[in-house]
C-alpha cells in the first residue's frame, strides 16, 4: 500500500516527499539482490507498463557507481531516459540513489523541470520469512510530480511481486 506524504522537514526543501510500504514473501536477502543483482533489477524497474521496452544501459550498483534507463514507450512513440548515482548501497539493509527523467536521449530536456533531481532511499526491513520495503522518495516541488511517481513505483513493486514469487 503506497502512502504519500508530505513532510515539512523534507532535507530537500521542497516539502512533497512519496513514502510506498510494501511486503514482500521473501527473505530479505532475496529481496535487497532483487535491487542490487543487474540482471534481477532488469526484471522489474520501470517496467511498470507492460508496452515499455526498456533497456539499462549502464547498472554500476555500488557507492558512487551510476545507472542509465533507456524506456521506449511506443504508444506515445516517446523515449525516456532514468539515470543517477547510487550514494549508498549497504546490503542488504539498504540502497540510496539519485534520480532523474530525462526526454529523447541522456541529456535531453528534463521531465519535471520543477524536480530536476530527487532522492530515492529505500531500506528493506526482515519480517521472518517476508520483507518490508520502505521506499521514500524526496524532492518532488509539486503534487502531480509526487503522484506520477507514486503510481510508478507502485506498478514496478506489482512487478517484482510477481518476479520474486516467480524464484
Amino acid at each position: 500500500m503506497a502512502t504519500p506524504q508530505n513532510k515539512p522537514n523534507d532535507k530537500s526543501g521542497s516539502g512533497f516527499t512519496l513514502e510506498v510500504r510494501r511486503t514482500f514473501a521473501a527473505p530479505r536477502e532475496r529481496v535487497f539482490a532483487a535491487f542490487a543483482d543487474p540482471r534481477q533489477l532488469e526484471k522489474w524497474m520501470c517496467r511498470d507498463v507492460g508496452a515499455h521496452i526498456t533497456t539499462h544501459r549502464e547498472q554500476d550498483i555500488r557507492t558512487g557507481g551510476r545507472y542509465l534507463i533507456e524506456v521506449h514507450d511506443p504508444a506515445k512513440g516517446e523515449v525516456y531516459w532514468g539515470q543517477g548515482e547510487y550514494r549508498e548501497v549497504t546490503p542488504p539493509e539498504r540502497v540510496r540513489f539519485t534520480w532523474h527523467w530525462t526526454k529523447d536521449h541522456p541529456d535531453g530536456e528534463n521531465l519535471h523541470p520543477g524536480s530536476p533531481q530527487t532522492e530515492v532511499a529505500v531500506e528493506f526491513l526482515d519480517r521472518g520469512d517476508a520483507t518490508e520495503v520502505v521506499l521514500t522518495h524526496s524532492g518532488f516541488t509539486d503534487a502531480k510530480a509526487r503522484k506520477e511517481h507514486e503510481s510508478g513505483w507502485n506498478g514496478c513493486f506489482d512487478v517484482l511481486e510477481t518476479v520474486l514469487r516467480q524464484g
